[in-house]
Parts: C-alpha cells; sequence; structure tokens
C-alpha cells in the first residue's frame, strides 16, 4: 500500500516565539521522499528535528514575529516498522493521564464491560460501546477536556473519542495510550488521533469514531494522551492559528471490521 501524506500550518507569530510541531511521520517508516519547509514572511526558518518517545519526530522552530508557514509532505511504500513496549511502558500508559482519568471512570468501566472474555472481544466491546455514547461534533470540546467530561458532553472529536477509550481501557487492566495519525479515507480531512492497546504482545488500534480504515493509519506522535501528540506545541511566546490543511490519501482502502485486532504499520 502506498500513502501519500501532508500537513500545511499557518500562523500569525505576534511576539518572539518557540514552537514544536509534530506533523512529520514516525520513525517506523522509511518515506521514499519527504519533504519539511518553514518560512516566515516567504523568509525560509530553520527547523530542528528533536526525537521523542516511540519515534516521534517533533520539529522546534525559535521565530520572530510575522506570518509564519509549514509545509509537510511524506510518500511512504509499504509497511512501516511495529511498535515495542518494555515493561515501563506498560506501567506509564497503565496509568492515569491529564486526558484519561482512568481512576475516575473505574466504576464505570467495571459495570460496563465486567464478565467479556477474550482481549479481541474487549476491544470491539469498548469501541463500540464508546461509539455509540458519543456525537461526533466539530467544535464541541475545550481544549483541556479530558474522558471524564467528554463523557458527560457526550459529544467530541476524534482525540476525545480516543480519551475514553485509553481511560476504561486502563481502568480494566490494559495498557493504553493515544497516537496522532495521519487518515486516509477520513472525511473531513485532519489531523486524526486514536487510542492504541497492548494486547497479546502488541499495539493494536482502537478507533471508536470508525471514520478511516486502521490498516491505512500512518503513525506522527505517540504519548498517554494528547497533552503528548498535539500537532503544534507554543513553548513560550504568542502564535494565532490561521489555517490547517491535511491530506492523507491511499491507494487502496480496504474495509475495517471492528472486530478484528489491528495494528499500526
Amino acid at each position: 500500500m502506498q500513502r501519500q501524506v501532508g500537513s500545511r500550518i499557518v500562523l500569525d507569530v505576534t511576539g518572539p516565539a518557540d514552537l514544536v510541531f509534530a506533523v512529520a511521520v514516525s520513525r517506523h517508516y522509511s518515506p521514499s521522499a519527504e519533504s519539511l519547509a518553514v518560512v516566515l514572511g516567504g523568509t525560509p526558518v530553520e527547523a530542528s528535528e528533536v526525537p521523542d518517545a516511540h519515534g516521534t519526530r517533533l520539529h522546534r522552530v525559535r521565530t520572530g514575529t510575522g506570518r509564519l508557514e509549514l509545509e509537510y509532505s511524506a510518500t511512504i511504500d509499504g509497511p512501516g516498522e511495529n511498535d515495542d513496549a518494555t515493561e515501563t511502558d506498560r506501567l506509564v500508559y497503565g496509568r492515569p493521564s491529564r486526558y484519561a482519568e482512568s481512576d475516575v471512570l473505574a466504576p464505570t468501566a467495571a459495570a460496563e464491560f465486567a464478565g467479556i472474555d477474550g482481549h479481541e472481544n474487549l476491544l470491539a466491546s469498548v469501541s463500540s460501546w464508546v461509539g455509540t455514547r458519543l456525537a461526533y461534533v466539530t467544535g464541541s470540546s475545550l481544549p483541556t477536556d479530558g474522558a471524564a467530561r467528554t463523557l458527560l458532553a457526550r459529544r467530541g472529536v476524534c482525540r476525545d473519542y480516543a480519551h475514553v477509550c485509553v481511560a476504561l481501557l486502563r481502568a480494566l487492566g490494559v495498557p493504553a495510550r493515544v497516537a496522532a495519525v495521519y487518515a486516509p479515507g477520513l472525511d473531513p480531512m485532519d489531523f486524526h488521533a486514536v487510542a492504541e492497546a497492548w494486547i497479546d504482545g502488541a499495539w493494536r488500534v482502537v478507533d471508536a469514531t470508525t471514520l478511516a480504515p486502521r490498516s491505512t493509519l500512518v503513525r506522527i506522535a505517540t504519548g498517554r494522551d494528547a497533552a503528548d501528540t498535539a500537532f503544534l506545541t507554543v513553548v513560550s511566546g504568542r502564535a494565532d492559528l490561521v489555517d490547517v490543511t491535511v491530506s492523507a490519501v491511499a491507494d487502496t482502502l480496504p474495509d475495517d471490521d471492528v472486530t478484528e485486532l489491528v495494528s499500526l504499520a
């Protein structure tokens, strides 16, 4: 499968700023073509690559004021490498985190999923449960909303769905994390977020939105929750988001069965 992905981010930087972007595909892939360019008022700006956990490639930009534009593109021929999990990883992704409050949702998880046999059935059950209890509503959640607030509001976007899945799985004793991805087939097109659960020695994708085939997804960033996987972090200074354009296409879009175990590749 060949996948072509890209993004364009436009910012108005109103004060000297330290910015971190997570838009490049992770080190699990060897793109046959790749480019990243940043310009400020038409003048090229250096973007230094900083490695993060699980193959995430961050790009740090220190810039003055003005209109800043970042453009990224990559072509991926074939699958990438699968990710592993150390004992430390499994501990970290089993704990509550800022946006995935598994301790708060533990009673809900116990009540709703008690007695489900088999990891495959559990992942399908959590995915379907979250998907049927939340409505996907663009702009319905705040950047500070976590899983508990999302479940109370009964609506959200992809990151909110992922947080609820991660919190429930952790509450059930399954290590889980969030992955930011490019998602061929997604409509409307944007950066996408999914959950991953450590099952039978591999990370398995859980996407309760069912908006894109899991086998076509391309990993960008990986972490405990959205705090680790945001496409833009303003470390200091001020930058106002003007526009975001994302593209992701694959030469085939297979059907996706929520009951099947699928890993990002």
